[in-house]
């Protein structure tokens, strides 16, 4: 099966989130960060084990350490390629540069994320529209073979480039959704309703009642960020009430380098393969993406994304 976009990848869930079916139907399609092209197995391979969609999420680290944007779309190709039972969506996460923006949508990813948040609402729009513009007309997949996420309102901490203090954060505004959605064009919106990037130092406190006021004002894919920390309930809750889209990036790193680590003081010192080293990290990244399927609700969920992208 070839890369898919965001916006069809997350098609049936958002059909859930926006109709007035049972809140336990509803769904959210995980989102994960990789560093290394091992990770990037391994999150599918977790998925594959659960028969459920993923997301795979390339921050700008992960590009400047692997290489390029081209060389993580041609390795997210030939993902797809070796696991085409699991339907793949590859993502340019918190992206603020627009030509690099606009190189990773030729380059073949299949969702970007502009993120404008910081700046003023009228230069969001104009921005992301511009982006949404551009790659919903010019990926190598056709029309529309690139979806495009935005984000309303600042999330606190740090993202490779974007560093936002606590006193800083900004909670999406319910009543300028309807307008940011209409005038970008874009296909999913990033909420800020309480959570955080990296780790958290006391549990967040999510705004439940904001993002029942921002799923009422638009029927697009609703997008959490921050998911490292979250208590299980809280997903359980978002996910019931129309989140469509979770990302988990800095649990992951954890739990690949604590494999690695432990792995490293278990091997004798004459072992030199490296796969023995990162396989037990490409493992447990596995076993971790499986568990979050099940969180999110979405494992046994590929048939009816297949159902949705192609019927």
């Amino acid at each position: 099966m070839p890369l898919v976009t965001m916006k069809q990848i997350m098609a049936d869930s958002v059909k859930r989130a926006t109709t007035d079916v049972d809140p336990a139907e509803r769904y959210a399609v995980g989102a994960f960060n990789f560093s290394t092209i091992p990770e990037m197995v391994g999150i599918v391979e977790g998925a594959r084990s659960k028969n459920a969609p993923v997301i795979l999420m390339a921050s700008l680290g992960a590009i400047k350490y692997i290489g390029s944007l081209e060389l993580i779309a041609e390795t997210a190709k030939g993902i797809a390629k070796t696991y085409p039972e699991v339907p793949i969506c590859l993502h340019l996460d918190h992206a603020t540069d627009m030509e690099q923006i606009k190189q990773a949508v030729v380059a073949g990813f299949t969702n970007v994320m502009i993120d404008a948040s910081q700046e003023e609402f009228e230069v969001n729009i104009a921005k992301s529209k511009e982006i949404a513009d551009f790659s919903h007309n010019h990926s190598p997949y056709g029309i529309n073979g690139c979806s495009v996420e935005a984000e309303l309102g600042m999330l606190a901490g740090h993202e490779d480039n974007i560093h936002v203090e606590e006193s800083g954060k900004a909670y999406t505004d319910p009543a300028l959704v309807k307008e940011f959605v209409t005038k970008t064009g874009i296909d999913a919106l990033a909420v800020a309703i309480g959570t955080a990037h990296g780790f958290y130092k006391a549990a967040p406190e999510i705004q439940f009642d904001l993002l029942e006021a921002i799923r009422k004002e638009t029927d697009i894919a609703l997008v959490l960020h921050g998911g490292t920390g979250v208590p299980e309930d809280d997903f359980r809750k978002c996910v019931a009430m129309g989140m469509s889209k979770i990302n988990v990036g800095t649990g992951l790193k954890k739990v690949y380098t604590d494999a690695v680590r432990e792995a490293i003081k278990t091997l004798p010192e004459t072992e030199y393969d490296p796969r023995k080293i990162a396989g037990p990290g490409r493992q447990a990244i596995a076993k971790e993406i499986a568990s979050k399927c099940d969180l999110f609700n979405c494992t046994g969920k590929t048939p009816d994304v297949l159902k949705s992208i192609y019927a």
